[in-house]
């Protein structure tokens, strides 16, 4: 099960309809999860108290601390020394590991400051780029930082011309992932909250994701505590390949993580066709594109440290 198989790693379609709430396969470790395929994107504002506690305390697979949107023009002062003074708490307790860092977008007054930030430190393990709308935002960050390398970045994209030069940000040297920024997407578009009126802008991401070379995108936040909305938002998200999600509220990882995880019955299906095709072999032209699914399903569950043991390999190798 060593095969792996690029962008399938979130909830995955087997091939057949799944059940509207699939129970998550248990987990049995407390897995580190590689940016690439990280679920959870939690963002802290760099203002929030206790930063650093809440950064070493989150079940999330990525911190972002955010000196962009979350935090308030006239205290971004404050959250810049709060970052580097949690980093300084982080390493005073002989932790290694750096949050992500959210920063201003490459058109804005804080860029500047925020790229001098971090431009030869180490405190951010990578950085989410606000507003990227063309792959100049993402060559003169890189070259701001100290060169293409320097950290890996992630491109959040927020507006329609973002959308439409998806493929050319995606394309651009050192980024690892696009987001998608559904707020202010939906601010500059006029288009509604709704998965029909954001399924265009989603579907694009994930399609030059994948010609790109890169990882499932991350899909933006849901803003309302409702937890039936939260897990209804994700399941649609990881429906059309997004395979993480930013988070406000370290209260919604739980159900981004189940939503963007194989499910038990996932994990079955997987199971039952790398068996069947172990013992007959190829048998017609369908199997070698489910066969490349099992083994995603598989590599995914074992990368989030789900357990293979609870999910029976029973199914049937059929539709």
């Amino acid at each position: 099960m060593s095969t792996q198989v690029t962008g399938t790693t979130g909830a995955v379609d087997a091939g057949r309809p799944a059940p509207a709430a699939p129970a998550a396969a248990s987990v049995t470790t407390s897995t580190k999860v590689a940016p690439a395929i990280a679920r959870s994107w939690l963002l802290v504002p760099g203002t929030a108290d206790r930063l650093a506690d809440r950064i070493r305390s989150s079940s999330a697979d990525v911190v972002v601390v955010d000196l962009e949107d979350g935090v308030a023009p006239d205290r971004k002062g404050e959250a810049r020394r709060a970052l580097a003074a949690a980093v300084a708490e982080l390493e005073r307790a002989g932790i290694a590991e750096r949050p992500w860092v959210r920063i201003a977008d490459a058109a804005s007054d804080e860029w500047r400051t925020d790229v001098a930030l971090l431009r030869g430190r180490d405190l951010a393990a990578g950085v989410v780029l606000a507003k990227v709308e063309t792959a100049a935002h993402v060559r003169r960050t890189l070259d701001g930082l100290g060169g293409a390398g320097s950290l890996p970045l992630v491109a959040l994209v927020e507006s329609a011309l973002g959308v439409e030069s998806a493929l050319e940000i995606a394309s651009a040297p050192g980024v690892t992932r696009l987001a998608f920024g559904s707020g202010d997407f939906r601010r500059d578009t006029g288009a509604a909250d709704d998965p029909m009126a954001l399924l265009y802008a989603r579907s694009r991401l994930v399609s030059t994701s994948r010609a790109a070379g890169l990882p499932g995108p991350v899909d933006g936040p849901t803003v309302a505590r409702d937890a039936a909305v939260l897990a209804e938002a994700s399941r649609q998200a990881a429906s059309v390949g997004l395979t993480g999600r930013l988070c406000l509220r370290e209260e919604q990882v739980g159900a981004v993580h189940q939503a963007m995880s194989p499910s038990t019955s996932d994990i079955a299906w997987a199971l039952g066709v790398l068996e069947t095709i172990e013992r007959s072999g190829i048998r017609d032209g369908s199997d070698l594109p489910r066969l490349a699914r099992a083994r995603g399903v598989c590599d995914a569950a074992e990368a989030f440290g789900l357990d293979l043991a609870v999910a029976s390999a029973t199914s049937a190798y059929a539709d």
